[in-house]
């Protein structure tokens, strides 16, 4: 142990194997997989409400939104500013509190999707 010089020069790596080739543990890989949003009248969109394990409350829920989760959040906060209402956006899906399905529908046809209502 005299003689080796040691180095954990990159914030104390805990490099367990090595090809030679180093990534920084800041800097992440860039994601191959990453696809291409549909226009959005292709795509497949579906309003509904739901009032199952929410306590009586009902939900609006969008479904089919084939874009990154950034702009998902970001439609989100558009729609919730316009509403006065909360909501989250769950797995895919997008929820808003209360029942919105006609004024969501009114607005999602306006940014040129074409929502369908599921349910009565």
């Amino acid at each position: 142990m005299i003689g080796l010089k040691r180095t954990m020069s990159e914030e104390k790596s805990k490099l367990v194997y090595s090809t030679g080739k180093f990534i920084s543990r800041k800097e992440r890989p860039v994601e191959d997989s990453i696809k291409p949003t549909l226009d959005p009248s292709h795509q497949k969109v579906i309003v509904r409400l739901d009032r199952k394990r929410r306590g009586g409350k009902s939900v609006t829920v969008i479904e089919g939104l084939l874009i990154p989760i950034k702009d998902m959040e970001a439609l989100l906060k558009r729609l919730k500013a316009g509403l006065g209402t909360g909501g989250t956006v769950k797995d895919s899906s997008v929820e808003i509190q209360g029942d919105h399905c006609d004024t969501l529908i009114a607005a999602l046809a306006n940014m040129g999707y074409r929502p369908k209502r599921s349910g009565s």
